[in-house]
């Protein structure tokens, strides 16, 4: 989709953008390529394809969940930006910490940041599971949110410990994740939470098939959890 159409179908779904908006999906689109060409930042680089595939699916958690109800918000392996840019540009009172374990990764954000001038945008290097045990962050935010991280018990156990208890983690998933929630929920209700919704949905010109897993803390995760880095991974909860 192109710019025009992807400002016309938020309006359809009620999130209404003004020009200042607008804009800085623009510089935003400029400076991904630009940046791109010096790291590896997204394989998609069309225009087009940029509006669909990353921003408009990056908001696509708002058509589910209330996030205007929401203040603080940490995004875990946020990558490009994704998708804490533009839910941060469409939303601007959501305070957005975004976790990446590469620091030019959090070069490019902090310069987005700066170039886009979003206020309370936190760009912060480091592992999901250091800073899931660190007081600072552990059960600080209203929501934490990931997209194309990792299966989903290992990206619970990254999650859901940043999540005070009555908050909420939404992954957002690919096509067909019924063995991925079947094989995380032992590790959901082991951290705290358990699986309220589950949003099936086709995204635009038939870029294929999305799933948005809502997850509710209904008590703080163990102590124990998050694992030392790499062990979720290798060792995941099942």
């Amino acid at each position: 989709m192109n710019k025009e159409q992807f400002v016309s179908v938020l309006a359809e779904k009620g999130i209404q953008l003004a020009a200042e908006q607008i804009n800085q999906f623009d510089l935003y689109f400029r400076l991904l390529v630009e940046w791109n060409e010096k790291m590896n930042l997204t394989a998609i680089t069309e225009e087009g394809q940029v509006y669909t595939k990353h921003f408009y699916d990056s908001i696509t958690p708002a058509f589910y969940f209330p996030l205007h109800e929401v203040n603080t918000v940490v995004d875990i392996g946020g990558g490009a930006g994704f998708p804490s840019v533009p839910l941060k540009i469409c939303f601007p009172h959501l305070q957005i910490s975004v976790i990446d374990s590469l620091q030019k990764r959090i070069a490019f954000l902090q310069h987005v940041s700066n170039e886009l001038d979003l206020q309370n945008f936190n760009p912060i290097h480091g592992r999901a599971e250091d800073l899931g045990q660190d007081g600072k962050y552990r059960e600080a935010y209203d929501l934490s949110i990931a997209r194309a991280v990792a299966r989903l018990n290992v990206l619970a156990e990254y999650c859901i410990p940043f999540v005070r208890p009555l908050g909420h983690f939404i992954a957002m998933k690919g096509a067909d994740i019924s063995v991925e929630l079947n094989e995380a929920k032992k590790a959901i209700k082991t951290l705290g939470a358990k699986t309220t919704k589950v949003e099936t949905f086709q995204l635009m010109e038939e870029a294929g098939e999305r799933n948005i897993v809502i997850i509710g803390k209904t008590e703080q995760t163990p102590k124990a959890y998050p694992r030392k880095a790499g062990i979720p991974a290798k060792k995941p909860l099942l």
